[in-house]
């Protein structure tokens, strides 16, 4: 995979196109990223004792690892990652 943990990525394509954020985790055997502020669902969670009324709870969903570009920091740009030659 091309992106791990940690690293600024940018979306190239879905409906977050354009916003970047931090990688939170990787899910590599369904080629997957979650990265923090985008792709945001809401779940709702059931009631308990705490929470009697329930709550809905905004959750950072996994977008395919195809739709993230490297954040260039020079350039705000999203860039390539090349494998190096080894010497």
């Amino acid at each position: 995979m091309h992106v791990k943990r940690g690293d600024k990525v940018v979306v190239i394509a879905g409906n977050d196109k354009g916003r970047s954020g931090e990688i939170r985790s990787v899910v590599t055997k369904k080629n997957r990223v979650i990265v923090e502020g985008v792709n945001l669902r809401w779940k709702h969670k059931k009631g308990t004792q705490e929470q009697p009324k329930g709550e809905r709870v905004q959750e950072e969903c996994s977008i395919h690892c195809s739709n993230v570009m490297l954040l260039d920091p020079a350039t705000g740009k999203g860039t390539r990652k090349r494998k190096q030659a080894e010497a």
